[in-house]
């Protein structure tokens, strides 16, 4: 098994879950049954209710009918490969807002910048501490949260960000963006003309607790320039980072 051997129980939260408040749903896709059964364990002990699917057709069928509050994805899965899940759920339009969290024993590179780039929250390597695991999800929840409690509009050069309904336009048009993405060109648009290091972004579009590479936020960057039909909206800073275009071109 792939779990850290963490000593004794961990402490549970389940008796802060009030009466009548219904839990928050997490879909669990891993083909290692007795890991599989290891996380569902815990995180029923935190008050999470939790879903198991052991072969990545059957977790896309669960996505797509229970619609969770947040999906744990092996990417090494049988009958359908993890990255396609994840590929799948970010193209349906009910599961496309949905944080997966890709837990895998895959730590190349190569393997976590495509995780990101189809649309991943978080990345987590096996062997890993159940602990560690526990923060990093509820660090997913709690940015999401954020994401729908704010109830302002955004808006700068022709790009609007409605952080209620979580919807962002470029001159009209409806951006399909991943939460990620959302949530990195808002930081981008709120502040027009700030220079942004990679690291900078990253902790605002993934979070302090994330372990990534400095590669993955060029991917979303790339992404985000693609989709916005214009690529000079995004501005490089040769050895920093990013910025967003704090004026309009002159011609």
């Amino acid at each position: 098994m792939s779990v850290v051997n963490e000593g004794p129980a961990l402490s549970t939260l389940s008796a802060n879950v009030h009466q009548g408040v219904s839990q928050p749903r997490i879909l669990i896709v891993e083909d290692e049954r007795a890991l599989a059964k290891v996380l569902a364990y815990n995180l029923q002990r935190e008050g999470y209710e939790t879903i198991v699917a052991h072969d990545g057709q059957e977790g896309l069928r669960k996505a797509q009918t229970q619609l969770p509050d947040l999906v744990i994805l092996d990417l090494m899965l049988p009958v359908m490969s993890g990255l396609d899940v994840c590929r799948e759920l970010r193209a349906g339009e009910k599961t496309r807002d949905i944080p997966i969290l890709i837990l895998t024993a895959k730590a190349e590179e190569t393997d976590q910048i495509v995780g990101f780039s189809l649309g991943a929250d978080d990345y987590v390597t096996k062997p890993f501490s159940v602990k560690v695991l526990l923060q990093r999800i509820k660090a997913l929840q709690r940015r999401t949260e954020t994401a729908t409690d704010a109830g302002e509009i955004i808006e700068h050069l022709g790009v609007r960000i409605d952080r209620v309904r979580h919807r962002a336009t470029c001159k009209g048009q409806v951006l399909e963006l991943t939460p990620t993405e959302f949530r990195l060109l808002e930081t981008l648009v709120r502040q027009p003309g700030r220079a942004f290091s990679r690291h900078q972004l990253m902790d605002s579009a993934i979070g302090g607790g994330a372990v990534v590479l400095e590669r993955t936020i060029d991917v979303h960057i790339k992404t985000l320039r693609r989709k916005l039909g214009d690529p000079d909206l995004i501005e490089t800073v040769r050895g920093l980072g990013y910025r967003f275009r704090e004026a309009p071109r002159v011609d």
